[in-house]
């Protein structure tokens, strides 16, 4: 079954003149009334006429009465009153696609927020609401996705056409991993990048947009932004905007498609507030009582078909570090690749602050990365396990009280954790060391390398925030010569001191 194509927008409203009055505003929630006609169908988008110069639109959620239906705003509501006519469009609401949204920055009704010029006329457009692909036309995702970071490369490979989220608590690195997986894959992989902005800041949305620019991949990307000072319901259907987007590139242009999504926790935080607007009673934790199928109904829609690919990437929140939170179990259900971010290895100075052991994928088998990456990455992976089990007894008794054998682990693994250390481009202006991008290869090369005790002379530093281990190998040779400077130095020091005594 082939993708039917987008309608190009250019037909009128099926029932534009059909005129609704509100008759109750409760927030972001509105009550609209018809009378004597049949009401507006459900995810139908309504616009408001008033006064005002904004537009405000309604996307029809429930229908109340034979007369009343019940609505979710995409802007706000401040001003609106009882009485104000409210127009039907007959159909869900259809943002713009194609090329002529390559570069702009748009928001969850697709209108064009850049101060750019306003798009044009002929710009084909998408309903925010699709089904997904059927089965039988969707494919599996088995090529590696690379992306330089080597601790993501080598214990959890990431899939071309696969679904990654990145799971972590505030302040421990969520978005300064997706602004670097943009920056290496927009300029390695020639394809388009889809950004939405959930819930994000201002802030955050301006150093993004300037950053993009600024690296020449913006001309390949669109932003799509539903910010935190904006009502639940824009929050909550900015992922289905930007999915409008990928989709149309993957379905009618056959194009692969990187989309990122910063912070999915948002969407389903405005999925509570639109619920409990709406009156229904709250389910676990207070979350809405349809979080599996909101969720399902997102993340289903992220599929690959024969010839394109949809890659997606989510950060996703972790409320007060509990990885046991209803959402956050959700979200990783469906998950190809679980990347969990750590503060205690953040509070080590350990970044990117990756746990090694929690993380998983699904791309980690032989069969798909080969004999060498999975016999590495298992003999790392159960080095760093052994080093954890053994952390309380070296807390306790200290190294010495240990055999050979653990001595030994304990020295290859506090190496091999700094190894997995490196610096990223997009905090190369913050903290002065350039940023590194490491083949896989050359990751391989230096875990196994660090595993048959080639460092275990080294001094540990001289592993940390590095990219490869010829890097390594240099800032080695360069501590050893400021330490055999300093050395010398204070034998003369002390010589001085004595002839002028």
């Amino acid at each position: 079954m082939s993708a039917q194509p987008c309608p190009d927008g250019s037909e009128s409203a099926r029932s534009g003149e059909v005129i609704g009055r509100v008759s109750a505003v409760r927030g972001a929630v509105v009550d609209v009334t018809f009378e004597a006609v049949e009401l507006p169908p459900i995810n139908s988008a309504l616009i408001v006429k008033w006064s005002k110069p904004t537009t405000l639109i309604l996307e029809v959620h429930s229908h109340l009465s034979v007369t009343t239906l019940r609505a979710v705003a995409f802007q706000s509501t401040a001003g609106l009153a009882r009485g104000v006519a409210v127009q039907a469009s007959g159909r869900p609401i259809r943002v713009p696609v194609g090329e002529a949204v390559l570069g702009r920055l748009l928001d969850v009704v697709g209108e064009p927020r850049d101060d750019g010029p306003p798009l044009p006329d002929d710009t084909p457009r998408c309903s925010i609401h699709a089904t997904a692909p059927p089965l039988e036309s969707q494919i599996g995702a088995s090529e590696m996705f690379e992306t330089g970071i080597k601790v993501i490369d080598l214990l959890m490979p990431m899939a071309q056409g696969g679904k990654a989220a990145m799971f972590g608590g505030a302040g421990v690195g969520k978005t300064v991993l997706v602004m670097e997986l943009i920056r290496a894959m927009v300029e390695k992989y020639a394809g388009i990048s889809v950004f939405a902005g959930i819930g994000e800041r201002s802030r955050e949305g301006h150093e993004l947009l300037t950053e993009m620019a600024g690296s020449g991949v913006l001309a390949r990307s669109v932003l799509v932004y539903g910010q935190m000072n904006e009502p639940p319901g824009a929050r909550w259907r900015v992922p289905m905007t930007a999915l409008a987007i990928s989709e149309y590139f993957r379905d009618q242009q056959h194009r692969n498609v990187l989309l990122l999504m910063d912070n999915v926790f948002r969407f389903v935080q405005a999925g509570a507030e639109v619920s409990s607007l709406l009156g229904r009673l709250p389910s676990r934790v207070g979350y809405q009582p349809t979080l599996a199928s909101e969720v399902a109904a997102l993340q289903e829609r992220i599929a690959s078909v024969a010839g394109s690919a949809v890659t997606a990437i989510q950060a996703v929140y972790v409320p007060a570090d509990d990885f046991t939170d209803p959402a956050v179990t959700t979200i990783s259900s469906h998950m190809d690749c679980v990347i969990m971010l750590s503060r205690a290895m953040a509070a080590e100075g350990f970044y990117p602050a990756i746990d090694p052991l929690d993380s998983s994928s699904m791309l980690l088998d032989p069969l798909v990365v080969g004999d060498i990456h999975y016999e590495t990455a298992d003999t790392v992976r159960r080095t760093l396990a052994r080093f954890r089990e053994l952390a309380d007894i070296i807390s306790l008794l200290g190294v010495e009280e240990l055999g050979a054998a653990d001595r030994q682990i304990v020295t290859r693994a506090r190496r091999l954790q700094r190894f997995l250390t490196q610096p990223f481009m997009v905090t190369e202006a913050f903290t002065g060391t350039p940023g590194a991008s490491v083949a896989l290869t050359e990751t391989l090369a230096g875990c196994r390398a660090i595993l048959a005790g080639e460092t275990d002379d080294w001094p540990e530093s001289a592993l940390y925030m590095v990219g490869t281990l010829e890097e390594a190998r240099h800032k080695r040779e360069t501590l050893q010569a400021r330490a055999t400077s300093q050395a010398t130095d204070t034998a003369a020091t002390k010589v001085t001191g004595r002839a002028s005594s």
